[in-house]
């Protein structure tokens, strides 16, 4: 078995990051979890007591970034991956009728957020030939109604992950679209996107859901999973959906 490799991910407590982080545990990584809800990283430290530390916090405070660093190189020496997953949905809401402070709180949450964990762990991730896989989304190549705070964030979250792939060769930097996932997120939108979404779009959500077709999320968790532990340096720079054909080696 290959030297077991230590990754930090973030918005580890549900969804595509538990399973992420699940998916890793149980090939035999090391990982440090951070979330602002416990509960469940202390159920994942317990079943695995020897590869799992957690920071339960709030990504967009300032030091986060720093204290992640540093419990990953305190408790196991370096860092090979970081996995970028935590991001919001809200606000949705056309722009003639947003609000600039609500676009700003949404980049702190899906945009500067990321930026400031990459800036933070990249020295460390140029010593081990490091990868750092960015959750972007459809929504960063189209656009929908209501989700241009969202969309716009995650465009942004692709170009940083460019820029990351031309100016630190050493590092793989990859941004990824996990599809249409059965999470909390899906059930915000349903639930809170018909007033000022387009109907069609909707429409589109609520069938997939009630048809049983969303992404499962182990199934896009576990590609992602899968390059951060050996995405190949050809990747960096680029978007991906997560069943892409150039991904076929991560299924």
């Amino acid at each position: 078995m290959a030297e077991p490799q230590v990754i930090i991910v973030t918005g580890a407590s549900r969804g595509i990051g538990l399973a992420t982080a699940t998916h890793l545990l149980k090939a035999g990584h090391k990982v440090v979890l951070t979330a602002r809800s416990p509960e469940k990283l202390e159920e994942l430290k317990k079943e695995y007591s020897a590869q799992v530390r957690y920071l339960a916090a709030d990504i967009t405070l300032p030091d986060t970034p720093y204290k992640l660093k540093e419990l990953a190189l305190l408790h196991f020496g370096h860092i090979n991956a970081v996995i970028i997953n935590h991001g919001a949905l809200s606000p949705m809401t056309r722009i003639a009728n947003s609000s600039v402070e609500d676009w700003k709180a949404l980049f702190d949450a899906n945009f500067f957020s990321a930026l400031a964990l990459a800036k933070e762990t990249i020295p460390s991730l140029r010593l081990t030939n490091g990868r750092i896989i960015f959750l972007s989304s459809g929504a960063s190549t189209g656009a929908y109604t209501a989700w241009g705070a969202y969309g716009t964030s995650k465009a942004a979250i692709n170009h940083l992950s460019k820029h990351i792939a031309v100016e630190e060769p050493d590092i793989t930097s990859v941004a990824v679209s996990p599809g249409r996932v059965d999470t909390d997120m899906q059930k915000e939108l349903r639930e809170k996107g018909k007033a000022e979404m387009a109907p069609k779009d909707h429409e589109a959500f609520r069938k997939e859901f009630e048809q049983g077709t969303l992404v499962r999320p182990e199934q896009s968790g576990g590609v992602i999973a899968n390059l951060a532990v050996s995405a190949k340096p050809e990747l960096s720079g680029n978007y991906f959906r997560w069943n892409a054909p150039e991904l076929a080696d991560y299924q």
